[in-house]
């Protein structure tokens, strides 16, 4: 199969250009005759540096200019990182494609030679996710926990300058930038349940372009697939969005699954921790579990619904 020209939306950070090359370079192997273009568009993420997420709408922002354009035919497909990708969007437009999944796990990073020994008693933590602070917390309660904004070289300039003695950044983009070595610890899923669909990249394209949608299933890695979709099955059910303090994370290995789940209220003060696991077959029934478990525990208070 070839397309004469396929462009490709994506952000202009350097995480989102990474995932926009790799996905250049995966379609130029399966389309060689291709014309492969990728165009950066600015989103209300991007532009927005002064205030933390939660308060202009949440991850979303990183995504809505980009489906506009899908949507408009400017480009004919959209690379997001897929812990941005909202849990509901427009119609027109599907998730076509799940490349295979990187490492999911969250990373404690110190100033560079440091070692987690060299933690004073209360260290300064920077982070912009509630999910990770309130888990942090929970897990080193000596810790203070610092906003943060910014790009992953921002994020660990201001550890190694330091104005912060550590920063928890997903591991994922560190492997991918080339920032593997700056992990000094990485946090077992039970200790730090991931954000829906960390380390995983979201492929999207118009529900009508049937030519690019048959090109990204080969693209598609099943087992991530499998897993995106329990998470994402768990996230709609629960009625959670990119704001929500959440972690919900499908483990598959062989024909075993583990989903975690972790939900907080926005203050910190009341969360609920469970995980339930079976055979890979069974995950959406088993995020049905979980998020039934989550329901009996009191979710619907700590999202704010009667």
């Amino acid at each position: 199969m070839s397309l004469e020209t396929v462009r490709i939306g994506t952000r202009g950070s350097a995480l989102a250009l990474w995932q926009a090359n790799y996905t250049r370079n995966r379609l130029l192997d399966l389309s060689p005759g291709s014309n492969v273009e990728i165009c950066v568009i600015k989103t209300s993420g991007d532009l927005i540096q002064d205030r933390a997420l939660l308060e202009v709408g949440g991850k979303g922002l990183f995504v809505k200019e980009i489906q506009v354009a899908l949507l408009k035919e400017e480009v004919d497909l959209a690379v997001h990182s897929l812990k941005d990708y909202p849990a509901e969007n427009p119609e027109a437009l599907t998730l076509a494609c799940v490349p295979q999944r990187q490492d999911p796990r969250d990373a404690l990073v110190l100033p560079a030679g440091r070692v987690e020994g060299d933690l004073p008693a209360a260290p300064k933590v920077g982070t912009g996710s509630l999910r990770r602070q309130f888990q942090a917390q929970a897990a080193f309660p000596g810790w203070v926990i610092s906003g943060l904004r910014g790009n992953v070289d921002t994020r660990l300039r201001k550890v190694d300058s330091g104005e912060l003695d550590a920063v928890i950044l997903a591991a994922a983009g560190l492997n991918r930038l080339g920032h593997g070595d700056r992990v000094t610890r990485l946090f077992s899923r039970d200790e730090m349940v991931p954000a829906v669909g960390q380390g995983a990249i979201a492929i999207e394209t118009r529900r009508d372009h049937a030519e690019m949608i048959s090109l990204l299933a080969r693209m598609q890695d099943e087992r991530a697939r499998r897993e995106i979709d329990a998470e994402r099955h768990f996230l709609v059910g629960l009625g959670g969005s990119c704001t929500t303090p959440l972690g919900i994370h499908a483990e598959i290995a062989g024909d075993h699954v583990v989903l975690r789940g972790f939900l907080s209220s926005v203050d910190g003060s009341v969360q609920i921790r469970d995980r339930v696991e079976g055979t890979a077959a069974d995950a959406p029934k088993l995020a049905d579990e979980l998020l039934d478990r989550f329901t009996r525990a009191g979710a619907a208070g700590l999202l704010g619904r009667s």
